[in-house]
């Protein structure tokens, strides 16, 4: 491991930001979903009127209650640790330190937007692990292929989610404001909102990956879905110039 991937991910694994952060995208979004199966399962009306056409108490339920919350409450805790990672040295005012250190500054966001990457890829894999305990738990049964097949889109949602914030990184760069980059992160879910009120649909990168992974993998094209990988590819090469090009004057 290179030195400033290890030290990115030092920086990451002991930081408070990182701990809530994890601790709410795995077991926020897993015990949400079960108190909505428990609320169907005990069948409250009002409650399952308002979860809509997903409110079953079985794999599919659980499962699209999993991806609703992680389209909104993914979004923000992905987001706001993409921004502290961006900006803790400008927040701390020890970004002068980086231009003492035999790394370029561009090997320094690289690194960090690869750990950002395998921690978002291990948070998404942990949180379907998570709900593979809360349906047993709740008695749904051994899941069916048909359900490690959903698991497997949540599991992609999770990534894909990671994936879509990534401008938050530019941004953050770019103000050299933490703060910044968490009111990014709102703007992007704001955007991803009034996208599916429009209208737009799959055609919202933003929402895209929200609405294929509630619909079973049905209601977002492939090439609606593709869309969604020029978000992180642009963002990614942008912040990394812009790294590059970092100057302490500005």
């Amino acid at each position: 491991m290179s030195p400033a991937l290890s030290t990115e991910a030092v920086k990451l694994r002991s930081s408070l930001v990182g701990i809530v952060a994890t601790t709410a995208i795995v077991g926020g979004i897993a015990v949400l979903s079960g108190a909505m199966l428990l609320a169907v399962t005990s069948g409250q009306p009002d409650l399952v009127a308002k979860l809509g056409p997903g409110a079953t108490a079985d794999w599919a339920g659980l499962l699209f209650s999993a991806a609703q919350i992680t389209g909104a409450g993914g979004l923000l805790g992905y987001g706001i640790v993409l921004a502290w990672i961006f900006g803790r040295e400008f927040s701390d005012a020890t970004v002068s330190a980086l231009f003492a250190l035999p790394v370029g500054r561009g090997s320094i966001a690289a690194a960090k937007i690869a750990v950002f990457a395998l921690w978002s890829v291990g948070t998404a894999l942990a949180l379907a692990g998570a709900l593979v305990v809360v349906g047993l738990v709740g008695g749904l049964g051994a899941p069916t292929s048909e359900v490690w097949a959903g698991l497997a889109r949540q599991t992609a949602l999770g990534v894909l989610t990671s994936a879509i914030v990534t401008p938050v990184a530019w941004v953050t760069t770019v103000t050299r404001s933490t703060l910044a980059g968490v009111a990014a992160t709102i703007a992007i879910v704001i955007v991803a909102q009034v996208g599916v009120l429009v209208g737009a649909g799959g055609w919202m990168p933003f929402a895209a990956p929200t609405l294929w992974a509630m619909s079973g993998g049905s209601g977002v094209s492939p090439l609606q879905l593709a869309l969604v990988g020029v978000i992180p590819l642009v963002s990614t090469a942008l912040t990394f110039a812009t790294w590059r090009r970092l100057q302490l004057d500005r």
